[in-house]
């Protein structure tokens, strides 16, 4: 080992064995948190960068991917309640052309229009039909099961044969089955969006021709029918929410803040509506569209023989041997097409229409008492938009309101608050305390270890047997003399300022008092290069 190193260890282990209980206890202390922390450091930064190798996977899919890779031996990570598998950045590409190669997912892929690029190009006109059908079926799974809450889709399509009877054409028809994720269920708005995102993608498809059903085997929309689960009701709700919104607003400028309740009750027509209305009108001041005249002209004179003229009852009429007429005959024929206006209405309501609502409304009799309550409620009428004809009513009320819930919650509230702030102020308390107690460790450590550092920064040297200064004859020369022969000193003036020799002696005094030692050392090497020619 090289001297320095070795005069190094020796250094560190004089000054550990210097050190009292109480600080090899806090050194231990130290020593431990250095190395812990080393090792958190070392753990993150060594740790590798998790990416992704495949979202929304199936549990089957899940399962057989995670085999893969731990025969493979490579490290993975489950995300999103197992649908996502993450591994390291280094093996990503890999691992995803591996499982690609093995087949894995196996729903990764879906169908879609890739089955377009598959098909050969002797295939027949009704396998070309079908693949078409199956890609189509495949990209609308896909699509749907990118929706929020949806674990898988599945999608039939009925596609009806083109045919030259255009009367004859049957509409197209679709039924989707939906897979929700564990503890979620689909809402109105996101049925509806897959009902048009389905009947858009088809040519020729209406809302109303897709079914939809989850994994329950609940309908959440119906052919012919449109979408059900509660669309009326939430139509309703909606409504309701709305209007009472509106009026509890009001109130709340009017009496205050939680001086009033409202509440709103709506009918709604769930029923739809297909009318057809044609209106004819005649118009006399317009000139006929068409008009034609016929007449017809008959002359002759009287034939003889004639047999007369027949009165009534077959009687003849005297006279009337028909001699005397004229024998013609007229008869004239007029045909008109009169200009009428024509007017085809076609409406087309939908449900949501509201038939009847009720507003009731409850008023604090405190808040309430310098209110009129027949224009508050013609007021409360104009702001939810009641229609007396319509059959809607609207109730106001004044009664006493019970405010003991309100205060105990108003106190629960509070002194949970106050709990909450003091628990944060403990906890700030004791960090503070620990940062405090850790950093005086620190401090404490470094301090003692720089006072050793000084205190050890000397270099052992071997001075060998230490030589008398004076000689024999000299020191028994002055061991032979009597006290009074030495001489004494005159007393001197005592100085106004501070003593020169003093002030060194007091700091060479200190000196020694702090680093014995060194001082000693020094004596020493004084000593050792002095001569009895140069005593002073």
């Amino acid at each position: 080992m090289p001297a320095q190193v070795q005069a190094a260890v020796d250094r560190l282990t004089g000054a550990v064995k210097q050190f009292s209980l109480a600080q090899r206890t806090l050194a231990l202390i130290g020593v431990a948190v250095l190395v812990l922390g080393a090792f958190a450091l070392s753990t993150w930064m060594s740790r590798p960068t998790m990416s992704p190798l495949f979202t929304g996977l199936s549990g089957a899919d899940a399962s057989a991917v995670v085999d893969q890779l731990t025969a493979d031996g490579v490290q993975y990570q489950l995300a999103d309640g197992g649908s996502t598998v993450l591994v390291p950045d280094t093996a990503l590409y890999d691992q995803r052309i591996k499982l690609a190669a093995a087949g894995l997912p196996t729903n990764a892929d879906g169908g879609g229009y890739s089955l377009l690029d598959e098909m050969p190009m002797t295939s027949s006109e009704f396998q070309q039909q079908t693949t078409y059908q199956r890609a189509l079926e495949g990209e609308l799974a896909r699509t749907i099961g990118a929706i929020d809450g949806v674990e898988s889709a599945t999608v039939k399509l009925a596609l009806p044969e083109d045919s030259v009877f255009v009367s004859e054409k049957a509409d197209p028809t679709a039924s989707v089955f939906v897979r929700t994720r564990p503890g979620t269920s689909l809402s109105v708005d996101q049925v509806q969006a897959i009902v048009h995102l389905v009947s858009a993608g088809i040519d020729g498809m209406k809302p109303t021709d897709v079914a939809v059903v989850d994994s329950t085997g609940e309908v959440l929309s119906a052919v012919g029918t449109g979408t059900t689960g509660g669309v009326g009701g939430q139509q309703a709700s909606d409504y309701e929410a709305r209007v009472a919104a509106s009026v509890q607003a009001l109130l709340d400028r009017v009496v205050g803040p939680g001086k009033s309740a409202v509440t709103v009750t709506a009918e709604v027509d769930q029923s739809q509506t297909d009318r057809t209305t044609e209106e004819f009108a005649a118009t006399p001041d317009t000139p006929p569209l068409a008009s034609s005249t016929t007449t017809e002209t008959y002359e002759g004179g009287a034939a003889s023989g004639a047999a007369g003229v027949l009165g009534p009852d077959n009687i003849q009429v005297p006279g009337g041997d028909g001699t005397n007429g004229s024998g013609s005959y007229e008869s004239t024929t007029e045909d008109r097409t009169n200009a009428i206006n024509k007017t085809t209405e076609r409406v087309q309501q939908g449900p949501g229409a509201i038939e009847r609502q009720s507003v009731a409304v409850v008023l604090d009799e405190k808040a309430a008492a310098p209110i009129d309550l027949a224009e508050l409620r013609d007021t409360i009428a104009a702001a939810a938009g009641v229609d007396a004809e319509r059959g809607d009513t609207v109730a106001v009320q004044a009664v006493p309101f019970d405010t003991a819930q309100a205060e105990a919650a108003g106190e629960a509230l509070a002194a949970a608050d106050a709990a909450a702030k003091a628990a944060e102020q403990r906890s700030l308390i004791q960090q503070a305390a620990i940062g405090a107690v850790v950093l005086a460790l620190l401090l404490a450590i470094a301090i003692a270890m720089t006072r050793r550092s000084r205190r050890s920064r000397r270099t052992a040297i071997d001075l060998g047997e230490l030589q008398p200064v004076l000689d024999d004859d000299a020191r028994l020369a002055l061991e032979g003399l009597p006290e009074d022969a030495l001489p004494e000193l005159p007393a001197g003036p005592l100085p106004t300022e501070p003593d020169p020799v003093a002030r060194k002696r007091a700091e060479i005094t200190a000196l020694a008092d702090e680093q014995p030692e060194e001082v000693a050392d020094l004596l020493r090497g004084w000593l050792g290069t002095a001569t009895p020619s140069g005593r002073r």
